[in-house]
């Protein structure tokens, strides 16, 4: 048995997000059923995160493990010849140890949300970007998004579906820029909760728009109660960017 570790990237726009589902597609299933057209064998693919519906992989990581002798390079060829026509590319494939495992040895996630803030509609770009007509203030945005660094009860944050055990979060990382009418909001920790990042682009939305003080921003993290979320981001603009492991 030899353990692949896999970089994969997808776009999430046909799935119901990264995890086998009864009721849709998933980016799990279409790279199972790859693996399994191209060995034979039943596998199961594990990530270093779970994305929704609509949300997108730049460089998600994952494992699995295979019984047939097989090279990771011909096994990630043969891959990437099985999952046409699916938006879903094996970018690097290598052995690691037994033990390595996509999820439970990563110690770092990194996350992209996009938004286009321009009154013209998107092209190319719809579905791959948040589309915000009115001018956003993303200096005030970056402010705001300081007042969420560090570790916190992030229930505000949070989705009522969130299966964490815990809503104390360490958020390492959360910066805004801006590029044109381009603004990324780009989030660092060990792990999220659900919704987590597309909550806090939310509200950091409001922010840039003027609906919301940087104060308010800080009193909805203190409240701790998702009724006081001001806005969930959409899927769309949101990209996993890569993961982190121990030398």
């Amino acid at each position: 048995m030899t353990r692949f570790a896999l970089t994969v990237e997808f776009d999430g726009r046909p799935f119901m997000g990264w995890q086998r589902q009864d009721h849709g597609p998933s980016v799990q299933q279409a790279i199972e059923d790859a693996a399994f057209a191209v060995t034979g064998e039943r596998t199961a693919v594990h990530a270093a995160g779970r994305t929704d519906a609509g949300v997108h992989g730049a460089a998600m990581r994952a494992h699995l493990d295979i019984e047939k002798p097989i090279t990771a390079f011909r096994l990630s060829e043969a891959l990437n010849a099985r999952l046409r026509p699916n938006p879903v590319a094996i970018l690097a494939c290598e052995e690691v140890p037994g033990d390595w495992h996509a999820r439970f040895s990563c110690i770092g996630r990194a996350y992209e949300y996009r938004i286009v803030n321009r009154r013209a509609p998107l092209t190319w770009e719809k579905g791959l970007a948040w589309q915000v007509a009115q001018p956003l203030d993303a200096a005030a945005m970056h402010q705001a998004a300081q007042l969420l660094i560090g570790r916190h009860d992030f229930t505000t944050f949070r989705s009522a579906h969130c299966q964490s055990a815990s809503p104390l979060k360490s958020l390492d990382v959360l910066n805004v820029t801006r590029s044109g009418h381009r603004i990324a909001v780009v989030a660092e920790a060990r792990s999220f909760l659900h919704h987590q990042v597309r909550s806090m682009v939310g509200c950091l939305a409001l922010v840039g728009l003027g609906r919301w003080s940087i104060e308010d921003m800080g009193d909805a993290l203190a409240a701790a109660d998702r009724a006081r979320l001001g806005l969930n981001a959409p899927p769309d603009g949101l990209f996993f960017m890569h993961a982190r492991y121990p030398e």
